[in-house]
């Protein structure tokens, strides 16, 4: 039987370079690697062991799984230092919607949003 191996976030987006360059490079210290002449344009983007990938929209607007299913985060990040990333992001001035607490989940988390509106969560289980 085959085994996962790892996965990536497939975000869309209206404008690449604007979320690529001004959210992800600048407020959260992602590298990106954009490929917008590729047949199908997109950016990558990477940060430790992880990777996000932006494509387009076609103009249509973004609509994160809160407004679309009344709930639920966009993406979630397992990390072990949820301290030390929100006070960088905090001086990055990227807005928290959710400070560092526990869940009624076990988890130890806190939650983002990025320029276009989707909330990303950062975590880890605890219990």
């Amino acid at each position: 039987m085959g085994s996962l191996i790892e996965s990536h976030c497939i975000f869309p987006v209206q404008d690449l370079m604007l979320t690529a360059a001004y959210f992800y490079e600048q407020k959260l210290g992602f590298n990106i690697v954009p490929y917008l002449y590729a047949k199908e344009p997109h950016v990558c983007l990477y940060r430790d062991g992880t990777e996000v990938i932006l494509t387009k929209t076609n103009g249509q607007k973004v609509i994160p799984n809160r407004e679309l299913y009344g709930y639920g985060y966009d993406v979630y990040f397992i990390t072990n230092n949820q301290e030390e990333l929100e006070i960088e992001f905090r001086e990055a001035e990227v807005k928290i919607v959710r400070k560092l607490e526990g869940t009624d989940y076990g988890n130890k988390e806190f939650v983002i949003e990025d320029i276009d509106g989707r909330w990303i969560a950062f975590g880890i289980k605890t219990k």
